[in-house]
């Protein structure tokens, strides 16, 4: 996992420390010896994590996180705390600035690096649906980023998953200004608890005598209707590999007894305010784009959606040196199926040719439908021989497995060709891209069709 992570600090000393530590992982790492450069940087340059020391010259770490924050360029841009501060009080005055996390030096190397791949996980899911939601605005359908200021307008709903009563107690009061919180000491029944309602926040409590707290945790990113609740987990003080382990799995944040009521209250609010957020986005994505970017006939997105969204994907792989790739896909002789059975047949192939498109493509790929019988799909992180795999099982489920035509119960078969261009120093835009594709995808049809073809780099 890959990605670019600025450490502030203005002791040369700790910043050569952890440079050290995050380049051994293979993170881009970004310096500033002082919170305005911080600032600044984050102005200017991509970040996907900042590491922040607390007491600087000029402005201390909790103000450059506070101007972080309201900053809507930079708001979403998770924050580290690192210092020697240790008191309560001071974690509690960082989560309240906008700190993800407040980790004390000397930091524990497997709980550093485990921490900001945790959050770089993070932040690749907002990154992508601020992507998503930015086509929608530049296309003008609506301002996709009006998301609100992080305020929790409404009650909250906590799932509260805790083996003793006298902890939940402690836990419930704690929270009742700011949460409604559901209490279940049976593990089991509290996943089914969390797939049917709808919780902002699971707090799991690993204080049980006969069960694998990490188990409900994996269970709860695995359930798609659970997949993007955040997760607080309470451990003892101490036990790193648990904690280590925890983040691996996609636990959000954590917690250590004694528990400081203070700090519950600002971790839990902290990952609601970013839940509501990225929800936000979701609906916004969903309601607002649905009619005005997606193909009627086939449910995927359109070439209008196409011509934003491949700009913003064809920007950030140049900026960020990643591979891209787009293949170009035609039904073979569609033409001769209208002519043969009818436009409603045509229309059957061209669905069930959509629905084939999406069952190959990776969560990350866009698939669109580009006009008539043209689909094309762009796959972001993706070399040139990953594409051709991709291309080339698409290709064959299309071949070996016949299309129904519903007016009559009959198969027909049908063959796809397809033209595959990969991003190279030479292409300078993403029409050029999609030329390119054009391109091999006309070699593929002259060359006998029903075959994946490769531009030339």
């Amino acid at each position: 996992m890959t990605a670019r992570i600025l450490v502030v600090d203005d002791i040369p000393a700790n910043v050569k420390l952890l440079e050290a530590r995050l380049l051994a992982e293979y993170f881009d790492v970004l310096t500033a010896d002082n919170g305005y450069a911080a600032l600044d940087l984050c102005e200017k340059t991509h970040v996907d994590v900042i590491l922040l020391d607390v007491m600087m010259p000029g402005i201390d770490g909790f103000e450059v996180c506070e101007r972080l924050k309201a900053n809507s360029r930079t708001s979403h841009i998770p924050v580290v705390m690192v210092t020697a501060l240790d008191q309560p009080s001071d974690r509690v005055r960082g989560l309240k600035a906008g700190a993800d996390d407040f980790l004390t030096k000397p930091v524990n190397d497997l709980q550093l690096i485990s921490r900001v791949k945790s959050l770089v996980r993070l932040k690749t899911l907002t990154d992508e649906l601020r992507i998503r939601t930015e086509a929608a605005r530049n296309m003008g359908v609506e301002d996709m980023l009006r998301t609100g200021d992080g305020r929790i307008d409404e009650i909250a709903q906590v799932l509260l998953v805790d083996g003793r009563a006298n902890s939940q107690e402690r836990i419930i009061k704690a929270l009742k200004p700011v949460a409604a919180v559901t209490a279940s000491s049976d593990p089991q029944a509290a996943l089914f608890e969390a797939a049917e309602n709808a919780f902002d926040l699971v707090i799991v409590n690993a204080n049980f005598d006969d069960y694998d707290p990490l188990r409900l945790c994996s269970q709860l990113r695995s359930l798609e209707r659970t997949r993007f609740i955040p997760i607080l987990l309470v451990t003892d003080s101490g036990d790193e590999p648990m904690i280590i382990r925890a983040l691996d799995l996609g636990v959000n944040d954590y917690l250590v007894r004694p528990i400081d009521p203070n700090e519950l209250v600002a971790r839990t609010l902290t990952q609601i305010r970013r839940k509501r957020y990225n929800d936000r986005l979701r609906t916004s994505v969903r309601e607002s784009i649905e009619l005005a970017v997606t193909d009627g006939l086939t449910g995927l997105h359109n070439r209008r959606y196409l011509d934003s969204h491949l700009k913003v994907l064809f920007n950030r792989a140049q900026a960020r040196g990643r591979p891209l790739s787009i293949c170009i896909t035609d039904i073979d002789r569609f033409k001769q199926v209208n002519d043969t059975y009818g436009h409603d047949a045509g229309d059957d192939v061209i669905r069930e040719f959509a629905t084939r498109i999406r069952s190959t493509v990776r969560g990350a790929d866009l698939a669109c439908r580009y006009g008539g019988e043209e689909f094309v799909v762009v796959m972001p992180d993706t070399a040139a021989d990953a594409a051709a795999l991709i291309a080339e099982r698409l290709r064959g489920m299309i071949e070996h497995r016949p299309f129904a035509l519903k007016a009559d119960g009959s198969f027909l078969d049908v063959t796809a060709s397809m033209g595959i261009a990969t991003l190279t120093p030479g292409t300078d835009t993403p029409e050029q891209l999609l030329k390119q594709a054009d391109r091999a995808l006309y070699q593929a049809k002259s060359a006998g069709r029903n075959r994946v073809v490769a531009a030339a780099a």
